[in-house]
């Protein structure tokens, strides 16, 4: 089991799964929820949160009675599309990030897809959130494309 993270063990495995995908499995199943559950050491609940999170972002789907499938056609993940925003807006350290509801309207991506990448930026360190002030950047990408 992945050691415990601020950012949810789900996230982890999120992360783990996207990787197998950008090695090319486009079009291929993924493993069953229960083989997943086993690789993992985690319970079912986890897996489906790390499903959810990967089908948000339009790199699978689910299809009833087959398991999870890759998509044909997967967009660049929405982290790294709202982490290039910072380059793309010259955003420095300090400035505030867009707001969850303009960041749903930009990207076309639902109010929890969004809210899962930002929290994958803050356990990153890129941004912060300031009480009374929204997130703010609170460092700059090494490199956009490696994100």
């Amino acid at each position: 089991m992945p050691e415990a993270s601020p950012r949810g063990t789900y996230l982890l495995i999120a992360d783990a799964l996207r990787k197998d995908i950008e090695k090319g499995m486009d079009g291929d199943s993924l493993p069953s929820e229960a083989a997943l559950m086993r690789t993992h050491d985690v319970s079912r609940n986890t897996i489906r949160r790390a499903l959810k999170t990967l089908e948000a972002e339009k790199l699978v789907t689910s299809v009833p009675g087959a398991g999870w499938r890759v998509s044909s056609k997967p967009i660049r993940p929405l982290i790294n599309r709202m982490t290039d925003l910072i380059t793309e807006e010259s955003l420095a350290v300090g400035d505030a990030y867009p707001s969850e509801s303009k960041l749903c309207e930009r990207f076309g991506a639902s109010r929890t897809a969004v809210r899962h990448a930002l929290a994958q930026m803050e356990g990153t360190g890129l941004l912060a959130t300031v009480h009374g002030k929204g997130r703010t950047v609170r460092a700059l990408p090494t490199n956009p494309k490696d994100t």
